[in-house]
């Protein structure tokens, strides 16, 4: 059965003045929304550079959804009589 969808994501980064960079992240599926977090710290001895720690944040903040995402699929999967699966990477349905 053909299906499509869209989610939409929104990421938002906030600096402080001590070179802390916080990303929180946004999904939203119509049905339901997923957040995850993260965030960057520049070493005193480093330059800031407000774009590292973007990206840092950022990427630490969709891994989090990430893990969030894929357990909510694992508990869906558990809720229709199949087993969890035993690692993340063979996440899916059983042919």
């Amino acid at each position: 059965m053909p299906h499509t969808t869209e989610w939409r994501v929104r990421l938002h980064l906030f600096e402080d003045d001590d070179g802390t960079t916080k990303a929180h992240v946004v999904l939203d599926t119509g049905t339901t929304a997923l957040t995850g977090d993260g965030t960057a710290h520049c070493h005193p001895a480093d330059a800031n550079v407000p774009e590292i720690g973007d990206e840092l944040a950022a990427g630490r903040a969709l891994q989090n959804l990430a893990q969030h995402l894929l357990s909510t699929a694992e508990r869906d999967i558990e809720g229709m009589g199949r087993p969890r699966p035993g690692t993340r990477q063979v996440t899916g349905w059983s042919t």
